[in-house]
């Protein structure tokens, strides 16, 4: 039977370069272990959390509302609204109000509010008018505040948006999907409306 002599010389270059692959990979694989381990581990509860992911601080006092007496088919077209309204706008949470809490709501502090029913705007053919998902809107500035009152629905439905809020349309854009949903069209709009 014949023996097979292994070359010194071979079998040293190849435990060589084992040698150098295991230097190499072991330290990648630990440094992508560790990156690995960083992203995928809790916070710790003493983190502070990153100023977007935080809500804003607010109060939770009632905010005050007047809540004028409502016709029959307003009072029911006006609950059926408070129903279907977000618990938050964006990241302002909703509050209790004081009076109405059938035909108004708020949200966030500075308070932003929304009431349902009373008297339609009167809009002049020069007045602007937005549309935000499907329901169209008439601004008025005052001075602390952004009033956007619908105009093409059964029921008037108006939002404050004070002007710390800046850029008020993006605020109405998730009461105006519960407008859709409860709120009837009225059938006709001031020219610029379109859905």
């Amino acid at each position: 039977m014949e023996e097979t002599e292994i070359s010194p010389g071979r079998d040293g270059s190849t435990r060589r370069a084992a040698l150098w692959a295991t230097l190499v990979a072991v330290p990648v694989t630990l440094a992508v272990a560790g990156f690995t381990f960083a992203k995928l581990a809790p916070e710790s509860p003493d983190a502070a959390p990153s100023p977007s992911a935080s809500p804003r601080a607010q109060s939770s006092a009632p905010v005050d509302l007047p809540a004028p007496v409502l016709a029959d088919r307003p009072a029911v077209v006006c609950r059926a609204l408070v129903s279907q309204l977000p618990d938050s706008v964006r990241d302002l949470r909703q509050r209790p109000v004081t009076a109405g809490p059938e035909q108004n709501a708020a949200y966030g502090d500075p308070a932003l509010t929304v009431a349902c029913g009373g008297t339609p705007p009167l809009v002049q053919p020069t007045d602007e008018v937005w549309t935000v998902n499907k329901v169209c809107w008439h601004p008025v500035q005052e001075a602390d505040a952004t009033v956007l009152t619908t105009v093409d629905r059964e029921t008037p439905v108006r939002v404050r948006v004070p002007k710390t809020y800046e850029q008020p349309l993006q605020w109405v854009t998730p009461i105006s999907d519960a407008i859709v949903s409860a709120v009837p069209s009225a059938g006709k709009a001031p020219a610029g409306c379109s859905a």
